[in-house]
């Protein structure tokens, strides 16, 4: 019988996705509810995310979430996956997590994204025009050292962020692109996925452990591979949980909008387009999904071919506790301590 590596760490990022019938407000009680029960089922952390202006994501202020989920847990190590440093200037970024680690100290992680906005709208509200989004992505790297000199009060500025200096608040680099290689050279770990596309991940690890530069964050190489995970009594029961998900994405690339999670059986009654219908399916492929013994074969393949040393599962579905009852057999199949 295959089994997962017990030296593998296992995360959550929660998205705070709105479901159909319900409210933001939910949503975001939700995501505060899974971190409790991801806490008493031994996961090592718990993320949340940034999206702006997305009809089908509550998550907006991403450390503002995380306090409150800090505050509703002891032990769980919570953090971001990720802000989006092209959105903010790296000094209040340093501040905001500077209080967080000053509140729930060695409990917070700062996971950094290069993204910008999903629309133009929301681009030029965020006061990044297209052209300059672009550029403000382009120069991540510089913002990602300009952000992490006001921990170690180095800052050419010569300002001094409060409480932030002198504090050690672990950062990540979310890998897109050329992410991998900015991490690298920052000597920082790396998150990278997906499962979809094995191959392009698996690529960028390779570029991100021959480029590794050891810093003052990280001594070696940290890997985080993330991506989709549902597991249930049966694999029919396991895909069903991808089902809502699948289609907002397909959805959202057809018509221009995100919308709410509705449930699996309204989904598969839909009459789609073509072209909708051809992404839906696709987007149901390439997860790791299905019975404890399944998904244990799977992600013992994965972890062996990566090396990764965690794992952050980002499953979102309409079915809550169909979600929580997929990490509670995931907890059991990665033999964590409460499992």
């Amino acid at each position: 019988m295959t089994t997962v590596p017990d030296t593998v760490r296992f995360s959550v990022l929660d998205r705070s996705r709105t479901r159909e019938g319900s409210t933001a407000a939910q949503a975001l009680r939700d995501t505060v509810a899974l971190a409790q029960d991801l806490e008493r089922l031994g996961y090592h952390r718990v993320w949340v995310s940034e999206h702006h202006g997305v009809p089908g994501v509550a998550g907006s202020a991403p450390t503002v979430l995380a306090a409150a989920v800090a505050a509703a847990t002891r032990t769980i190590r919570v953090g971001t996956g990720g802000v989006m440093l092209p959105n903010h200037q790296p000094l209040v970024v340093a501040e905001q997590f500077g209080v967080l680690e000053s509140l729930f100290p060695g409990r917070i992680d700062m996971g950094l994204g290069r993204s910008v906005g999903f629309t133009d709208g929301v681009r030029r509200a965020l006061g990044r025009s297209f052209g300059r989004s672009t550029a403000d992505a382009d120069d991540f790297a510089g913002q990602l050292d300009e952000l992490l000199a006001f921990f170690t009060g180095t800052s050419p500025t010569r300002v001094h962020a409060r409480p932030s200096e002198g504090l050690t608040v672990p950062p990540f680099v979310l890998a897109m692109g050329e992410g991998a290689s900015i991490a690298a050279r920052a000597g920082l770990p790396m998150v990278i996925g997906d499962f979809r596309n094995r191959s392009k991940m698996l690529r960028g690890i390779d570029r991100y452990r021959a480029e590794f530069r050891p810093s003052p964050w990280a001594a070696e190489p940290y890997v985080v591979i993330s991506g989709t995970v549902a597991v249930a009594g049966s694999e029919p029961e396991a895909r069903r949980l991808l089902i809502p998900e699948a289609w907002s994405a397909a959805h959202s690339r057809t018509h221009g909008t995100f919308p709410p999670l509705p449930p699996a059986e309204r989904i598969t009654a839909l009459d789609m387009m073509p072209k909708e219908r051809e992404l839906y399916e696709s987007g149901l492929h390439g997860h790791i999904v299905g019975t404890e013994q399944q998904v244990a074969d799977e992600l013992a393949a994965v972890i062996k071919e990566s090396g990764a040393q965690e794992v952050l599962v980002t499953t979102s579905t309409y079915d809550r506790e169909g979600l929580l009852e997929s990490y509670r057999r995931l907890a059991r199949v990665a033999r964590l301590a409460a499992a």
